[in-house]
């Protein structure tokens, strides 16, 4: 493990040597420690993570930016840059999610594959009425934090749980929160320009997730991506990360040797 990231170069922390290399996004409530129970279970020897922090996040928590899925998208190149990664796939959480397709209309001949893990769609997710309320109280308000992740997992966990995902969310700033909600909900609609495109994508969705769950993917990631693929978890909401980190990291990875034919670790 190596923590990066300096001059213009956002922070990062590199997980593994292996010759297979992947940037990890995280979601809109979370820095990159977010990934932190399914870095547990992956294979440092065939694969190389780096795991970012978006401006105002974690160690970016007072890195200045416009916040906006395009700028993830940049950063993380520049990332890719400063490792000497000519090509590479793209994990993307949630919001990480958008921010991963925009990357691969940037930089096409770079990105390998597009691994979704309860993703936005390239469309964005419009909120509207209470749910835009409470996203934009989550803000600042803890009490709408914790709510979400308690709907967006099914109600499923424990106080334990839901207190751990709250004080996570704590590691970033409420100006990049606010931005990035309105970027990755009512940002620009790039499903158009992605439509078609061949990169290997999978999507990961859990079955408790009543906003990014599988019918979701079905009708947005799978019809725009021609090989793209579904894993449904039955025992996750929005948070596979945190939720089913063994299967996560036993699926992504057999997708990514799947892709490039290396020998990886043995599900």
């Amino acid at each position: 493990m190596a923590n990066r990231g300096a001059g213009n170069v956002i922070p990062y922390e590199v997980q593994g040597s292996g010759p297979e290399r992947v940037i990890a996004l995280h979601h809109w409530l979370s820095d990159r420690s977010g990934f932190g129970r399914l870095r547990n279970h992956l294979d440092a020897g065939a694969f190389s993570y780096a795991f970012v922090d978006c401006r105002g996040y974690g160690e970016a928590t007072d890195t200045p930016g416009a916040y906006t899925m395009e700028e993830v998208a940049a950063d993380a190149l520049a990332v890719a840059d400063d490792l000497g990664w000519d090509s590479f796939s793209v994990i993307g959480h949630s919001m990480g999610g958008k921010a991963a397709q925009q990357m691969l209309l940037d930089a096409p001949s770079r990105v390998r594959s597009v691994i979704g893990i309860s993703p936005v769609p390239a469309s964005g997710f419009p909120l509207e009425g209470e749910m835009w309320e409470l996203f934009v109280g989550a803000v600042e308000d803890s009490g709408n934090r914790r709510a979400i992740f308690d709907a967006l997992t099914g109600g499923r966990h424990d106080d334990a749980w839901l207190d751990a995902r709250v004080q996570g969310s704590e590691r970033s700033s409420h100006t990049a929160l606010r931005s990035y909600l309105e970027s990755w909900t009512r940002g620009p609609d790039i499903h158009e320009p992605v439509e078609g495109n061949t990169t290997p994508v999978l999507v990961v969705a859990g079955a408790s997730d009543p906003a990014m769950g599988p019918d979701t993917m079905r009708s947005t990631w799978l019809q725009w991506y021609p090989n793209a693929e579904l894993a449904v978890f039955d025992d996750a909401g929005h948070f596979a990360p945190d939720e089913s980190p063994q299967a996560l990291a036993t699926v992504v990875e057999r997708f990514l040797v799947r892709g490039t034919g290396r020998a990886g670790r043995t599900p």
